[in-house]
């Protein structure tokens, strides 16, 4: 199911829709975020289509005028790709194909691809394409032609298997090989942490593309691979940091994001059994990010989701070296002070100085105010150390590096 060709960059159109449960500036935003997975899956976005309706059209998404005018759209400038913001039926991927001919893609497929692109080892390729045949089975549309070839005839007659038949059952058979070869791969996870003994255990959870594999390379002193794209972490990374006085684990997880397709958090149970089985959580929040307060809630809906809610976190607002706000002049006495306004101390001051939770400003790349990050998490580890072991006097008095 993995391809792991290089993917040359292919030219395709972004589409999307306005609703009531999905404003304009929404909508905007969801099809920014859809041209940055194009363009981390190889592909390039040369044009967005955007219609606004009620809800979705069940039958073709989008309304017929429309998909007219992006399929002469597609033909003048040959574009082999169409690319949706949503998760389309069977239905809707059949009937769009027949008036666009032309790949179809949604955003459930285009993650699941860049996850393909992305996976290094044998757990993260089997959770992939395990979600892979999950998604694929309801949308099977002759993909394959080896039934092409049997022919009518004497002995060949009666209720004979169709090929779209042969297929579902090729797939089903390949998710109970994958789900039980992942059972054993869970089994051989569930060993290495309880290897690790009663080490206080940190992870890194956030949206991704927020920082949190440059901020484990900078506390732990690793090599873990960071780049500035999407799902650029697949493979859940455990490294020994020690601060102070202190040993304690950490991990770095696979990013969060919105719409994230039911398959992935079902394939990805294994790996988000680390953040399960974390003492502590790191809440890395991109701060730079201009929707960054819709990041906050969709990793917290997730975390709600796998049991993690009511963790210790720690919110670290990183990028603050990324950080820009815009000015009014002090003559301008019409333009109304927003959030596209606010400063760092402008932020500082809001629901933020309201929170529960502990939080502190960084920034991972330029090493700005790590010190007081590593205290930070210094002292709620130490809390959780001293609640495992309360007759522990630690190997040498604390002291500051």
């Amino acid at each position: 199911m993995i391809d792991e060709r290089e993917v040359t960059s292919e030219k395709a159109v972004l589409i999307g829709v306005i609703t009531q449960q999905q404003n304009e500036t929404q909508s905007d935003e969801y099809l920014d975020e859809l041209e940055f997975l194009t363009l981390t899956a190889g592909g390039k976005a040369v044009k967005r289509f955007v219609q606004k309706m009620e809800k979705p059209n069940p039958k073709t998404f989008l309304g017929v005028g429309k998909l007219d005018e992006v399929r002469a759209y597609i033909e003048s400038h040959n574009i082999g790709t169409a690319i949706f913001d949503d998760e389309l039926s069977p239905a809707q991927i059949r009937n769009i194909e027949k008036v666009l001919d032309c790949k179809i893609l949604d955003r459930t497929n285009l993650i699941l691809d860049i996850f393909a692109q992305r996976a290094q080892t044998s757990s993260a390729k089997t959770q992939v394409e395990l979600a892979q045949c999950q998604y694929l089975l309801p949308r099977l549309t002759r993909l394959w032609t080896h039934l092409d070839k049997q022919k009518g005839g004497i002995g060949m007659r009666g209720p004979g298997e169709t090929e779209i038949e042969t297929d579902r059952r090729i797939i089903r058979d390949k998710i109970t090989v994958l789900k039980k070869k992942l059972l054993t791969i869970d089994k051989q996870m569930a060993v290495q942490r309880k290897n690790r003994g009663k080490m206080v255990r940190v992870a890194l959870v956030g949206y991704t593309n927020v920082g949190k594999s440059t901020l484990m390379n900078v506390v732990s002193k690793s090599d873990v691979f960071a780049e500035n794209k999407l799902f650029a972490t697949l493979d859940t990374t455990v490294r020994k940091v020690v601060i102070k006085n202190i040993p304690f684990l950490m991990t770095d997880t696979v990013g969060f994001i919105r719409k994230l397709p039911t398959q992935l958090v079902e394939s990805f149970k294994s790996t988000l059994d680390e953040v399960r089985e974390a003492d502590l959580l790191l809440h890395v929040v991109d701060i730079s990010h201009p929707n960054f307060e819709d990041h906050i809630a969709s990793v917290n809906t997730i975390l709600d989701e796998i049991d993690s809610g009511d963790k210790p976190i720690i919110m670290v607002f990183n990028k603050i070296d990324a950080y820009s706000h815009e000015t009014i002049d002090e003559d301008d006495l019409v333009t109304e002070k927003t959030k596209i306004h606010y400063t760092l101390e402008d932020w500082k001051k809001t629901w933020m100085s309201d929170l529960e939770k502990e939080s502190i400003f960084i920034s991972a790349l330029n090493k700005d105010n790590l010190e007081a990050f590593k205290e930070k998490t210094y002292q709620q580890v130490k809390k959780i150390h001293i609640q495992r072991f309360p007759y522990n006097n630690f190997l040498y008095d604390e002291y500051t590096e």
